[in-house]
């Protein structure tokens, strides 16, 4: 008989990246925002983080969304595009440290009806800001895999806080995730989010790691889950019935 392969598990590893340490107006920081639109075509991020929503929310009408480290906004308004005849009237609101979102994205939000609010700030000013109503849709692209495990579990705790519904797709830290990081070069991508990738990769999520450190569990349902060889998606609902 021959023997069972090893399956390759590698130690979750949180390092800074090169992106989050330049100014915004940088030019390999603006090449690097376009690259991630490469990068998360080649993750298939867009149908991976929209079936996870339609899961959370369970055909109900998100009225406020919050996308958490939305970047130049890019993903939430796709999602306000493929949504908008049906989700009339949201409040929608981008958190990230740096505001990037362009004029030309803002009226496409108000073209569509949604009310854009824009938190220029750190994810745990939001969190300590925040009112106690929580939102009905909070989700993450490529975000939750920036902070350590201790910092992650504050950080989950305050999302779960302050929302009904959380998605997140991260990395997957798994090998073919890590080549493919390898080769995102071929996609046209610069020094910066070439670097960027495989550090990524090396901080993302397996398993029920997010599962495991999420908070409040009588009251939430979860699912936790590869997608595809790049990605992991994580999902969960609060118990509202």
């Amino acid at each position: 008989m021959l023997p069972t392969p090893r399956v390759m598990r590698l130690p979750r590893r949180v390092e800074p990246e090169l992106l989050d340490l330049l100014p915004k107006s940088d030019p390999r920081a603006i090449q690097s925002r376009r690259d991630l639109r490469r990068i998360n075509w080649a993750m298939a991020t867009r149908s991976i983080v929209i079936r996870g929503i339609d899961a959370s929310i369970g055909g109900r009408r998100p009225c406020r969304i919050v996308e958490l480290g939305a970047g130049d906004g890019s993903l939430l308004l796709w999602l306000a595009r493929q949504r908008s005849s049906k989700w009339r009237g949201v409040e929608a609101t981008v958190v990230d440290r740096q505001d990037v979102v362009s004029a030309s994205t803002r009226r496409s939000f108000a073209t569509l009806g949604w009310d854009l609010r824009i938190f220029a700030r750190d994810v745990f000013d939001w969190i300590d800001e925040t009112s106690a109503a929580p939102y009905d849709l909070v989700f993450a692209n490529l975000f939750l895999h920036h902070f350590a495990d201790d910092v992650l579990g504050r950080l989950l705790s305050g999302i779960a806080a302050r929302s009904n519904a959380f998605v997140a797709c991260e990395p997957r830290r798994a090998a073919p995730a890590l080549f493919g990081s390898r080769l995102v070069g071929l996609l046209g991508c610069n020094a910066v989010s070439r670097n960027d990738a495989v550090v990524s990769v090396h901080a993302g999520f397996r398993d029920a790691e997010l599962a495991a450190a999420w908070p409040e569990k009588k009251s939430w349902r979860t699912d936790e889950y590869a997608a595809g060889l790049f990605s992991h998606c994580f999902v969960a609902t609060r118990n509202l019935d």
